[in-house]
């Protein structure tokens, strides 16, 4: 079985308390890489009353070791659909724009309920429920990922849709969207828990020709999966890393092969996670057991996956890029 390999020098960004509005936690980062750096756009809260967040900006040489680029936030809350908080970003690049996919909450998370106490709570029994926040998926575009045009709000306004994700180029001339309908499930959707949907766009405002992509196979994702970074073009296939929560909302990673052409074919899926809660900072945090994905870069023909621990600090693992297809397509659909 292939597993993700955790950095030693884990977590590579932690909270910083000299600075308000992140010295809560900072996770849930996007990647990118350009001009041979890695950027990680990541997740920001300042504090737990408001749970509002926010983004900053760090840079890497290595891919190991990040420094933040900025003492101010390079990104925040501010038209209706996101004036509650921008969560969760995800960066493609096409041509010389960078384009973001973020969660738009239209209502501060504190509305939902109280997170100092939830977070209490959670420390002390990690299978409370968790405290559920209505969000959107909004886009975003940069060409320096320091200052940003929101291009438009692309999900539905009545559904409670996030892990939007864009494919990093067209297929077939046209942009392709997934996403996270919550509200999506029951017999006249095909899924019984909330699945990753796909769908197309001329415009990128615009999104069409929405289809269930793939469901809940899995005890370790039987509550719900999501789209994790955007997907990786190798010769076999779209390689997909995506997030799955169990009945104890335990989060794990698992892997997908998506057809070139046809994205909206599955040619294969591994039934095992590659990573999941081991570590202390993966276990305990502001929100337990919690490994999320959100960005990927490929250096040397080594995959770093970069992701959230425990909604706290920011981590990365990673594995040879062809051990793990090869280990895929021991399982084509």
């Amino acid at each position: 079985m292939v597993k993700l390999k955790r950095w030693s020098g884990n977590p590579i960004l932690a909270p910083s308390p000299d600075r308000q509005w992140e010295k809560e936690a900072v996770y849930n980062p996007g990647a990118i890489l350009h001009q041979g750096k890695v950027y990680l756009l990541y997740r920001a809260v300042g504090d737990y009353e408001m749970y509002s967040s926010r983004f900053g900006l760090a840079v890497s040489r290595d891919g190991f070791h990040f420094e933040r680029v900025s003492d101010e936030p390079v990104f925040e809350p501010g038209v209706d659909y996101d004036k509650g908080g921008c969560e969760d970003p995800r960066i493609v690049k096409m041509g010389e724009e960078f384009f973001i996919t973020y969660a738009a909450l239209p209502r501060p998370p504190c509305e939902y309920g109280d997170f100092v106490e939830t977070i209490r709570k959670l420390r002390e029994d990690p299978l409370l429920p968790r405290i559920h926040v209505f969000s959107h998926t909004g886009l975003l575009r940069s060409s320096d990922l320091r200052n940003f045009e929101r291009i438009a709000m692309i999900t539905p306004p009545d559904v409670d849709d996030r892990d939007g994700v864009l494919f990093p180029e067209k297929v077939g001339g046209r942009y392709v969207l997934l996403h996270r309908p919550t509200e999506w499930t029951g017999p006249e959707y095909g899924a019984e828990r909330p699945s990753i949907w796909l769908a197309y766009s001329t415009d990128m405002r615009h999104w069409t020709d929405h289809k269930l992509l793939f469901k809940p196979e899995q005890p370790w994702e039987a509550m719900k999966i999501g789209a994790g970074p955007p997907p990786i073009k190798t010769p076999e296939g779209w390689l997909l890393i995506y997030h799955g929560v169990d009945e104890n909302f335990v989060y794990r990673a698992g892997m997908v092969l998506l057809d070139l052409d046809r994205p909206d074919r599955v040619i294969a899926r591994s039934p095992y996670p590659i990573l999941e809660p081991e570590e202390p900072y993966e276990k305990v945090g502001d929100i337990p057991n919690v490994v999320f994905p959100t960005g990927t870069v490929v250096i040397d023909g080594e995959l770093f996956v970069y992701y959230g621990a425990a909604d706290k600090v920011c981590c990365v693992a990673t594995a040879p890029l062809n051990e793990l297809l090869e280990f895929l397509l021991k399982f084509k659909k």
